[in-house]
């Protein structure tokens, strides 16, 4: 009989001990591959935010943040003098625009005000369009609007107030980026390819293109300039998806203002820099020329909330496949105790050391493949609510630190990270074929190391002490 199936034969010699053993190991290795599986989702978060939003500030006017406010515009000089400045891997300038249609102005004009504001709370130009808005002003667009009464969600507005309709927005842009800096999500077409030449292209929103019955291809115009549909894309949110983008110097023509910008994305080359960064762009621009930001400053606390959970899921993997290897080296210690006659006769009748522990070697292997089996199913059905449980209380231990402003929470924003805790529950843990694998031939690995060392002891029986006995 070969090796291989004597090994398999004494697997299952006793198969109440070896669906004992099988089920104890599929515990620590289905854990094991969970926490592994949990590990790799935060560890691909945590590189998505670090490469996106997490790096990414905002430079205004300075004191034209809001509604309401002032200064200077921004130039192309000054983003030059960003781009210069240390830890700056890229700046993207925006010029915003308010399109409004014939309707609008005319409606507007009659009663004496016109819509204040811009995209971002940035001021904007007001420029003519064909095109309808998709987002119906509501009690809120309207008070927004008003000349009188107050903005918000509380207080009067004048009675006889006529009803708006809300801009659109138009943003020009010098790269294929929305207005915080992440890409564009193109659901159809294709992007304005050189964003920094003039071009009479257009990305449109998705809810912006269907109330107008354009699609990629259809035209449109803006300043009696026709347009041309190059691509839709969805931003996820209703005032998102009403707007439209066009190159940088397409929307500084439009406005006019050739030399304008509306504020700067300007992205950093770590997360890390991301503070010292700030500071040399506050400096080199001039506190008084303009307002640098980080659009969630609350996403390091979110980030290093998420770092603390990928450190737990390691930690926990190498405990649970420590866990699995301690299984086994008990379990072969007990059968080469149980196993001295057997080991003995062989030994005596010439078979050498390396066949016998080879034999529990394998024998080892055949449990763990068992418990694999069966841990990966558990695995993949317990990973998600394992990395739900670590992140609900990595945040909410983070969150205890962290109360202040109105609601109880930083910034009054209602969670414990403001905008960042959507972050958080974003995590997506999927038990992939690729981790899968990769846990289990470490799984191998360590059973393994952990046969082995009874496999050796097989060399210090003596097949004449063991006869002797009988």
């Amino acid at each position: 009989m070969s090796v291989l199936a004597r090994s398999v034969g004494n697997a299952f010699r006793n198969k109440v001990r070896t669906a004992a053993v099988v089920a104890v190991l599929a515990v620590a290795i289905g854990l094991a591959l969970a926490m592994l599986v949990a590990n790799q989702a935060v560890t691909g978060k945590v590189a998505e935010l670090n490469a996106s939003v997490g790096t990414v500030l905002t430079v205004n006017p300075a004191g034209g943040q809001g509604f309401e406010g002032g200064g200077e515009p921004l130039t192309s000089a000054q983003a030059a003098t960003a781009a210069a400045v240390p830890n700056v891997s890229s700046v993207v300038g925006t010029k915003a625009l308010r399109l409004r249609n014939a309707a609008q102005i005319a409606a507007e004009a009659a009663s004496g005000r016109t819509g204040q504001g811009g995209p971002g709370g940035q001021s904007a130009t007001s420029v003519t369009t064909s095109l309808t808005a998709a987002v119906d002003a509501g009690t809120l667009g309207n008070r927004n609007q008003a000349s009188t009464g107050t903005s918000g969600t509380s207080g009067s507005t004048t009675a006889a107030a006529p009803a708006f309709s809300l801009p659109i927005t138009a943003t020009g842009i010098g790269a294929g980026v929305d207005s915080t800096g992440k890409a564009l999500q193109l659901t159809q077409g294709t992007g304005l390819g050189n964003y920094t030449a003039a071009s009479t292209g257009a990305l449109l929103g998705t809810t912006l293109a269907t109330k107008n019955g354009l699609s990629v291809g259809s035209t449109f115009t803006i300043q009696d300039k026709t347009f041309t549909v190059q691509g839709l894309f969805d931003a996820g949110t209703a005032f998102g998806n009403n707007a439209l983008y066009v190159t940088l110097p397409t929307a500084q023509t439009l406005a006019a203002l050739p030399d304008e910008l509306s504020t700067m994305i300007v992205t950093v080359n770590s997360m890390e820099n991301v503070d010292a960064a700030k500071t040399a762009l506050q400096a080199a621009l001039g506190s008084g020329k303009a307002d640098v930001t980080q659009g969630q400053r609350n996403l390091a606390t979110a980030v290093s909330s998420l770092d603390s959970v990928k450190n737990i899921s390691f930690i926990a993997f190498v405990a649970a496949l420590g866990t699995a290897g301690l299984i086994i080296l008990l379990i072969m210690v007990m059968l080469v105790r149980e196993r001295r006659r057997e080991i003995g006769v062989l030994k005596a009748i010439g078979a050498p050391n390396r066949t016998i522990g080879l034999q529990f070697v394998l024998e080892a292997l055949v449990l763990v493949a068992l418990g694999s089996v069966v841990g990966a199913a558990v695995a993949s059905l317990a990973s998600g609510g394992i990395a739900s449980a670590l992140i609900s209380s990595s945040s909410t231990t983070a969150a205890a630190g962290q109360r202040g402003g109105p609601g109880g929470f930083p910034g009054g924003q209602g969670g414990p990270f403001g905008g960042a805790s959507q972050l958080l529950t974003s995590v997506t843990a999927s038990a992939s074929p690729g981790v899968i694998a990769a846990g289990i031939a470490a799984v191998f690995g360590v059973a393994i190391i952990g046969a082995l060392v009874p496999a050796l002891l097989t060399a210090r029986i003596r097949p004449i002490e063991v006869l002797r006995g009988e």
